[in-house]
């Protein structure tokens, strides 16, 4: 992960997503776009982000995807005997991942709406 400024996770069909990356540009922010359904981030990388957000694996997990389903994931146990096997499933299946996730230094927020993204900008 590039530490040198912002990074937003970002999947162009999505609109959430397509809104906050316009909302960047609009801001005049610079920044990397990482499209994370292309570049998954590691399992190192997911809990770092996460400890950013101040949130668990389970609290960003997408559970009405199709594979969500196919895999249970509303089934499996959200507790820290499971934190890793969270983690494994969301970098196994970044499609999983809630989004867009913008990271700034030791800041990470979910900019799903105005008020996540004025956090960051």
């Amino acid at each position: 992960m590039d530490n040198g400024g912002m990074e937003i996770w970002h999947n162009p069909r999505c609109s959430k997503s397509r809104a906050a990356k316009k909302a960047l540009d609009e801001a005049g922010t610079e920044y990397t776009e990482r499209r994370y359904l292309d570049t998954p981030p590691t399992a190192v990388e997911l809990t770092e982000v996460l400890g950013k957000l101040g949130r668990e694996p389970w609290d960003i997990a997408r559970t009405k995807e199709p594979v969500a389903k196919e895999l249970g994931v509303a089934d499996l146990p959200r507790d820290a005997a499971n934190r890793e096997r969270w983690i494994r499933l969301l970098v196994d299946n970044p499609v999983l991942i809630e989004r867009p996730i913008l990271i700034d230094g030791a800041t990470a927020v979910l900019g799903r709406d105005e008020d996540s993204l004025r956090q960051i900008l």
